[in-house]
């Protein structure tokens, strides 16, 4: 029995919409910003810190945090035992984090490593959502971004979460051995929710093989 879903996706292909009306459906909680929210709360920083960390590898922002942690001014100065948050510290508490929200199920777990960090665990089904570059720009376009800063977004984000998930995890990404399913959110959000979950309930009452 699945009690975890996890939504890996290109930036602009909505996946995050799509994981926040899957929740809805099933009466699931999503952990999307959320999960920054917790991550943040673990580590003891702003979430403004970890969102800076998030699925990409630190090049002159990791050599600043060493020395200071971000927030206002008054928070700028290492506080006594505090541990300087980047990456690797994301990652670290990243983990902690996600393996105690796997633990009490039922959730949609958005992008963040899940599908590496819960690889092992059977009761997660793991999806990768994608679109033509069409689709994600006028996705975003529609979010209010303009163009400029919307193409920007495409060209660097994923570029970017490349990077991390070759680091951290010594792995291509997408990883396509890891997912269950890769969908084209160009068919719909409705459509992808229903392909999602009928391929998870057909799983789940498919007979095992010994």
């Amino acid at each position: 029995m699945y009690r975890i879903i996890t939504v890996e996706r290109e930036y602009g292909s909505g996946g995050g919409e799509i994981a926040c009306e899957l929740a809805k459906g099933l009466g699931w909680k999503v952990w999307d910003h959320a999960l920054t929210e917790e991550i943040a709360k673990v580590a003891n920083v702003e979430c403004s810190t970890v969102e800076r960390c998030e699925e990409r590898v630190d090049g002159t922002f990791q050599r600043l945090v060493k020395v200071f942690l971000r927030g206002s001014h008054e928070r700028s100065i290492p506080l006594p035992g505090a541990e300087p948050f980047d990456t690797d510290r994301f990652v670290s508490v990243g983990q902690q984090v996600m393996e105690k929200v796997a633990e009490a199920g039922s959730c949609v777990i958005v992008g963040r490593g899940a599908p590496y960090f819960l690889r092992q665990r059977g009761d997660a089904f793991h999806v990768f959502l994608y679109a033509p570059y069409a689709e994600k720009l006028n996705r975003l376009l529609k979010l209010g971004k303009n163009e400029r800063e919307a193409r920007e977004l495409l060209d660097t984000i994923d570029r970017d979460r490349i990077t991390f998930v070759r680091r951290y995890f010594d792995a291509d990404w997408p990883t396509r051995c890891l997912y269950h399913m890769m969908i084209n959110t160009a068919v719909g959000n409705e459509s992808v929710i229903s392909t999602i979950l009928t391929t998870m309930h057909a799983l789940e009452r498919a007979p095992v093989n010994v």
